[in-house]
């Protein structure tokens, strides 16, 4: 089977600045564009950046909404962060890691568009963290549940 590409539209209010963002802050090709929406090439998956006339607002944290990428080196990982912080994009929450000693360990970041889109960028150091590790019962920032829920430690050395 040929690699499937992920597709993603998402708003934009500004054509030009998604461009200049996306394009020389992300390192994204630019594709096809029209008066109201460009395609993007991020990492060889399809981002639609879509004009939009609604109020765009900042969400309150990463959750429930927030795209983006698991890289499988971490030294792709952190030349991504380094080329944000080079090229001055805003973090939402700087690189760190997750779950340190455990088989979900991982780093992220989490970067804000002009827009308020929030992308994360994930490295596991153990790639069946992805999909598998079933038994351990964390995703995400566990210390709150989205709905403002303290959630107990859920890992199998705690039960």
């Amino acid at each position: 089977m040929e690699p499937i590409c992920f597709h993603l539209a998402f708003p934009v209010a500004d054509l030009a600045l998604a461009k200049a963002y996306y394009g020389e802050g992300l390192g994204c090709e630019v594709g096809r564009e029209t008066p109201a929406a460009v395609i993007l090439n991020l990492y060889g998956h399809q981002l639609v950046a879509h004009l939009t006339q609604e109020k765009l607002t900042p969400q309150r944290g990463i959750y429930p909404r927030h795209f983006g990428l698991i890289f499988p080196a971490q030294a792709d990982w952190q030349a991504l962060a380094e080329r944000a912080r080079t090229r001055g994009l805003l973090f939402y929450q700087e690189p760190r890691w997750r779950f340190v000693g455990t088989p979900l360990e991982h780093g992220t970041f989490f970067l804000q568009d002009p827009f308020y889109n929030l992308l994360e960028f994930k490295y596991y150091r153990y790639p069946a963290a992805i999909f598998g590790e079933r038994e351990w019962a964390l995703v995400g920032d566990t210390a709150f549940h989205p709905s403002g829920q303290q959630l107990p430690d859920r890992s199998p050395s705690s039960a």
